[in-house]
Protein backbone atom coordinates (compact mmCIF):
# COMPACT_ATOMS: atom_id res chain seq x y z
CA UNK A 1 0.00 0.00 0.00
CA UNK A 2 1.27 3.45 -0.85
CA UNK A 3 2.23 5.97 1.83
CA UNK A 4 -0.71 8.10 0.78
CA UNK A 5 -3.02 5.10 1.35
CA UNK A 6 -1.64 4.61 4.87
CA UNK A 7 -2.20 8.27 5.61
CA UNK A 8 -5.79 8.05 4.45
CA UNK A 9 -6.45 5.05 6.73
CA UNK A 10 -5.00 6.90 9.70
CA UNK A 11 -7.21 9.90 9.02
CA UNK A 12 -10.28 7.67 8.71
CA UNK A 13 -9.47 5.95 12.01
CA UNK A 14 -9.00 9.30 13.78
CA UNK A 15 -12.31 10.53 12.41
CA UNK A 16 -14.14 7.38 13.55
CA UNK A 17 -12.66 7.62 17.07
CA UNK A 18 -13.36 11.31 17.51
CA UNK A 19 -15.80 11.90 20.38
CA UNK A 20 -19.31 12.93 19.46
CA UNK A 21 -19.99 16.68 19.64
CA UNK A 22 -21.45 17.91 22.90
CA UNK A 23 -25.20 18.44 22.70
CA UNK A 24 -26.97 20.46 25.37
CA UNK A 25 -25.61 22.23 28.39
CA UNK A 26 -22.82 21.07 30.68
CA UNK A 27 -21.90 21.94 34.23
CA UNK A 28 -19.64 25.00 34.32
CA UNK A 29 -17.58 23.34 37.05
CA UNK A 30 -17.17 19.65 36.21
CA UNK A 31 -18.47 19.57 32.60
CA UNK A 32 -21.00 16.74 33.10
CA UNK A 33 -24.19 17.06 31.02
CA UNK A 34 -27.03 18.88 32.76
CA UNK A 35 -30.71 19.24 31.94
CA UNK A 36 -32.25 22.42 30.58
CA UNK A 37 -33.75 22.96 34.05
CA UNK A 38 -30.74 23.06 36.35
CA UNK A 39 -29.36 24.88 39.36
CA UNK A 40 -26.92 27.75 39.68
CA UNK A 41 -24.13 29.02 41.89
CA UNK A 42 -22.85 32.59 42.11
CA UNK A 43 -19.18 33.39 41.71
CA UNK A 44 -19.13 36.06 44.42
CA UNK A 45 -15.87 37.68 43.32
CA UNK A 46 -16.67 37.94 39.61
CA UNK A 47 -20.46 38.45 39.99
CA UNK A 48 -21.01 35.57 37.59
CA UNK A 49 -23.91 33.15 37.53
CA UNK A 50 -22.78 29.58 36.76
CA UNK A 51 -24.86 26.63 35.53
CA UNK A 52 -24.05 23.53 37.60
CA UNK A 53 -24.99 19.92 38.21
CA UNK A 54 -26.64 18.82 41.45
CA UNK A 55 -23.38 17.49 42.90
CA UNK A 56 -21.47 20.73 42.39
CA UNK A 57 -24.45 22.73 43.65
CA UNK A 58 -24.48 20.87 46.97
CA UNK A 59 -20.82 21.73 47.60
CA UNK A 60 -21.70 25.39 48.13
CA UNK A 61 -24.94 25.37 50.14
CA UNK A 62 -23.34 26.20 53.53
CA UNK A 63 -24.23 29.87 54.01
CA UNK A 64 -22.03 30.16 57.11
CA UNK A 65 -18.84 29.17 55.25
CA UNK A 66 -16.49 31.69 53.63
CA UNK A 67 -16.78 30.55 50.02
CA UNK A 68 -15.99 32.07 46.66
CA UNK A 69 -19.01 30.28 45.20
CA UNK A 70 -22.49 30.22 46.73
CA UNK A 71 -25.42 28.04 45.76
CA UNK A 72 -28.56 29.92 44.73
CA UNK A 73 -31.41 28.85 47.06
CA UNK A 74 -34.75 27.77 45.67
CA UNK A 75 -37.10 29.47 48.10
CA UNK A 76 -39.77 31.99 47.14
CA UNK A 77 -41.39 34.14 49.85
CA UNK A 78 -44.22 36.64 49.63
CA UNK A 79 -44.80 39.64 51.88
CA UNK A 80 -48.55 40.35 51.72
CA UNK A 81 -48.25 43.16 54.31
CA UNK A 82 -45.45 44.93 52.45
CA UNK A 83 -45.55 48.68 53.13
CA UNK A 84 -44.19 51.39 50.88
CA UNK A 85 -44.87 54.93 52.08
CA UNK A 86 -46.09 57.50 49.53
CA UNK A 87 -43.16 59.00 47.69
CA UNK A 88 -40.72 56.36 48.94
CA UNK A 89 -40.27 54.78 45.52
CA UNK A 90 -39.21 58.13 44.09
CA UNK A 91 -36.73 58.50 46.96
CA UNK A 92 -35.15 55.19 45.92
CA UNK A 93 -34.40 56.82 42.54
CA UNK A 94 -35.65 53.89 40.45
CA UNK A 95 -37.15 55.30 37.21
CA UNK A 96 -39.47 52.36 36.40
CA UNK A 97 -41.97 50.46 38.51
CA UNK A 98 -39.94 47.26 38.73
CA UNK A 99 -36.61 46.42 40.36
CA UNK A 100 -34.75 43.72 42.23
CA UNK A 101 -32.57 44.47 45.23
CA UNK A 102 -29.79 42.31 46.66
CA UNK A 103 -26.87 42.52 49.05
CA UNK A 104 -23.42 42.45 47.47
CA UNK A 105 -21.21 40.93 50.18
CA UNK A 106 -17.97 41.71 48.35
CA UNK A 107 -18.74 45.43 48.28
CA UNK A 108 -20.72 45.34 51.54
CA UNK A 109 -23.61 47.31 50.07
CA UNK A 110 -27.16 46.91 48.85
CA UNK A 111 -27.77 47.54 45.17
CA UNK A 112 -30.80 47.62 42.91
CA UNK A 113 -31.21 46.67 39.27
CA UNK A 114 -34.10 47.61 37.02
CA UNK A 115 -34.90 46.35 33.50
CA UNK A 116 -34.57 48.28 30.28
CA UNK A 117 -33.75 47.89 26.59
CA UNK A 118 -30.07 47.21 27.35
CA UNK A 119 -30.77 44.62 30.06
CA UNK A 120 -30.32 45.29 33.78
CA UNK A 121 -29.25 48.78 34.87
CA UNK A 122 -27.64 49.18 38.30
CA UNK A 123 -28.85 51.82 40.73
CA UNK A 124 -27.05 52.37 44.04
CA UNK A 125 -29.83 52.81 46.58
CA UNK A 126 -29.87 55.94 48.75
CA UNK A 127 -29.11 54.43 52.16
CA UNK A 128 -31.58 56.47 54.20
CA UNK A 129 -34.48 55.72 51.86
CA UNK A 130 -33.77 51.98 51.79
CA UNK A 131 -33.30 51.84 55.57
CA UNK A 132 -36.77 53.37 55.90
CA UNK A 133 -38.23 50.58 53.74
CA UNK A 134 -36.51 47.94 55.89
CA UNK A 135 -37.69 49.59 59.11
CA UNK A 136 -41.29 49.41 57.90
CA UNK A 137 -40.86 45.79 56.74
CA UNK A 138 -38.61 43.86 59.19
CA UNK A 139 -39.31 40.55 57.45
CA UNK A 140 -37.22 41.68 54.47
CA UNK A 141 -34.07 41.33 56.56
CA UNK A 142 -33.93 37.55 56.00
CA UNK A 143 -32.47 38.04 52.54
CA UNK A 144 -29.32 35.97 51.83
CA UNK A 145 -26.47 38.02 50.36
CA UNK A 146 -25.46 37.50 46.71
CA UNK A 147 -27.88 34.66 45.98
CA UNK A 148 -31.35 36.04 46.73
CA UNK A 149 -33.11 39.25 45.78
CA UNK A 150 -36.14 41.25 46.76
CA UNK A 151 -38.31 41.64 43.68
CA UNK A 152 -40.38 44.81 43.90
CA UNK A 153 -43.18 45.94 41.65
CA UNK A 154 -44.88 49.32 42.02
CA UNK A 155 -47.72 49.64 39.49
CA UNK A 156 -49.30 52.97 38.58
CA UNK A 157 -52.58 51.67 39.95
CA UNK A 158 -52.78 49.12 42.74
CA UNK A 159 -50.69 48.09 45.71
CA UNK A 160 -46.94 47.53 45.57
CA UNK A 161 -45.71 43.92 45.65
CA UNK A 162 -42.55 42.43 47.13
CA UNK A 163 -41.19 38.87 46.93
CA UNK A 164 -37.99 37.19 47.98
CA UNK A 165 -36.76 35.15 45.01
CA UNK A 166 -33.60 33.37 43.82
CA UNK A 167 -31.25 35.78 42.06
CA UNK A 168 -31.24 33.63 38.91
CA UNK A 169 -35.00 34.19 38.54
CA UNK A 170 -34.38 37.94 38.35
CA UNK A 171 -31.79 37.56 35.61
CA UNK A 172 -34.18 35.27 33.75
CA UNK A 173 -36.82 38.01 33.86
CA UNK A 174 -34.33 40.63 32.67
CA UNK A 175 -33.32 38.40 29.74
CA UNK A 176 -36.93 37.86 28.68
CA UNK A 177 -37.70 41.56 28.92
CA UNK A 178 -34.66 42.55 26.90
CA UNK A 179 -36.03 40.62 23.93
CA UNK A 180 -39.36 42.46 23.91
CA UNK A 181 -38.66 45.85 25.52
CA UNK A 182 -39.85 48.86 23.52
CA UNK A 183 -39.59 52.54 24.45
CA UNK A 184 -39.12 53.82 27.98
CA UNK A 185 -41.70 51.70 29.82
CA UNK A 186 -41.25 48.48 27.82
CA UNK A 187 -44.54 48.46 25.94
CA UNK A 188 -47.38 45.94 25.93
CA UNK A 189 -45.22 42.89 25.27
CA UNK A 190 -42.99 43.70 28.25
CA UNK A 191 -46.03 44.15 30.48
CA UNK A 192 -47.34 40.75 29.42
CA UNK A 193 -43.97 39.14 30.25
CA UNK A 194 -43.98 40.84 33.66
CA UNK A 195 -47.57 39.78 34.40
CA UNK A 196 -46.82 36.16 33.49
CA UNK A 197 -43.63 36.15 35.54
CA UNK A 198 -45.35 37.51 38.64
CA UNK A 199 -48.14 34.94 38.31
CA UNK A 200 -45.47 32.24 38.46
CA UNK A 201 -43.75 33.89 41.44
CA UNK A 202 -47.04 34.16 43.35
CA UNK A 203 -47.82 30.51 42.71
CA UNK A 204 -44.40 29.39 43.98
CA UNK A 205 -44.22 31.65 47.02
CA UNK A 206 -45.13 30.89 50.61
CA UNK A 207 -45.99 33.68 53.01
CA UNK A 208 -42.98 34.91 54.97
CA UNK A 209 -43.44 34.80 58.73
CA UNK A 210 -42.65 37.85 60.79
CA UNK A 211 -39.31 37.61 62.62
CA UNK A 212 -39.56 36.82 66.32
Amino acid sequence: MSPSGNGLRILQRIASERPAPVIGERCDMCAVPIADAHQHVVNVQDRQLMCVCRGCYLLFTDESAELRFRAVPERYLSFPDFELAPGRWDELEIPVGLAFVFRNSLLAKTVAFYPGPAGATESELPLDAWDSVLAANPALGRLSADTEALLLRVPEHGDPECYLVPIDACYQLVGELRQVWRGFDGGQDARRVIDTFFETVRARSRVAKEPT
